[in-house]
């Protein structure tokens, strides 16, 4: 199925994905308890141990959507378009322009996120902004001498990426309607202590056992669904032919065991943030395999949410192990 540009700034920063990809028993809304005392007291999420799930409301939204949208309109400048296995020492002076330009958008941006992740209640959605702040940062310091192994963008933009999607599942309805639909995610005792969300460190910095296999699971889903990917997304279920109901039913145990897949390798990687990405991944692929059989088209956004997140984890992997 054809992924549906949600709003601008998706359709902007999601320039490779023309397809949509593809526990309590409801999201909750309301933010924990605060911690008291020290820096952790301005971080709304600083005591959430919850399971991950959907998020049907964030308080970050608002602040956080033009600030992605400023940065993707700059990333249009030609920088998108660009070659990115090219150093710095091969740029005619146009393309170092492009590349100057987006760097200083992404230091800025990363600035500005800083006290936007306060705001979350939720510690995946502080986490997603954590690691936009890293590695946009740590992107912008290389463009200087860049050369193919630096490329940290492509992690910055799948996070912010999901970001985004993540927010216009909340503002167009789908994360409420269908994030009541999944099973509880695993609770998890072994967390990442919160830091100094003003200057994050990367989640990923060396070679991880657990790369190779999220890879595959995601590969694997990717050559399983190849049919369902051609129908359009703009088509919902009441109006399937016989063949695309029959295509979409038999996607949905696919669906079901990436997700499944996606818990365990994240909880195999002995790595806290990436489990909570897999979680949240792993909790929109069953909220959108649940959708399917009342599927309407701004369900897709659910779909997209969960192929950004297991993009943030491959591009990190893939930047270490080069």
């Amino acid at each position: 199925m054809a992924l549906v540009a949600v709003v601008g700034v998706t359709a902007a920063v999601t320039s490779t994905v023309v397809h949509k990809e593809g526990e309590s028993t409801s999201p909750s809304a309301e933010a924990p308890t605060s911690a008291t005392g020290g820096a952790s007291a301005e971080i709304a999420s600083s005591d959430d141990t919850r399971p991950v799930t959907v998020i049907a409301e964030d308080p970050s939204c608002a602040a956080a959507t033009p600030i992605l949208e400023t940065r993707a309109a700059i990333q249009r400048n030609g920088w998108d378009k660009r070659d990115a296995s090219l150093p710095a020492a091969a740029w005619s002076a146009e393309v170092r322009a492009q590349y100057e330009a987006v760097a200083q958008s992404m230091r800025l941006s990363a600035d500005q996120l800083v006290p936007v992740a306060k705001l979350t209640p939720h510690r995946v959605m502080r986490e997603l902004y954590e690691q936009i702040i890293a590695y946009s940062r740590a992107y912008a310091e290389s463009v200087s001498a860049y050369t193919p192994e630096d490329n940290a963008a492509l992690v910055s933009t799948n996070a912010s990426t999901a970001v985004s999607l993540i927010c216009v599942a909340i503002k167009n309805g789908s994360a409420a309607a269908r994030g009541p639909l999944t099973v509880q995610g695993p609770t998890r005792s072994d967390l990442q202590q919160v830091g100094d969300v003003s200057s994050p460190g990367r989640f990923l910095t060396e070679p991880n056992p657990e790369c190779s296999t999220w890879e595959k699971a995601l590969n694997d889903f990717d050559n399983d669904t190849v049919q369902w990917r051609a129908i359009s997304a703009d088509i919902p279920a009441g109006e399937w032919t016989p063949e695309q109901k029959s295509i979409t039913d038999a996607v949905i145990p696919v669906m079901r065991r990436l997700a499944t897949q996606q818990v365990q390798s994240g909880e195999q990687s002995g790595n806290a943030v990436w489990r909570d990405f897999a979680d949240l991944s792993a909790q929109y692929r069953l909220a959108y395999a649940e959708a399917l059989p009342t599927y309407v088209a701004s369900d897709d956004v659910l779909s997209a949410v969960s192929l950004r997140l297991g993009s943030v984890v491959s591009s990190a992997c893939r930047l270490v192990e080069k």
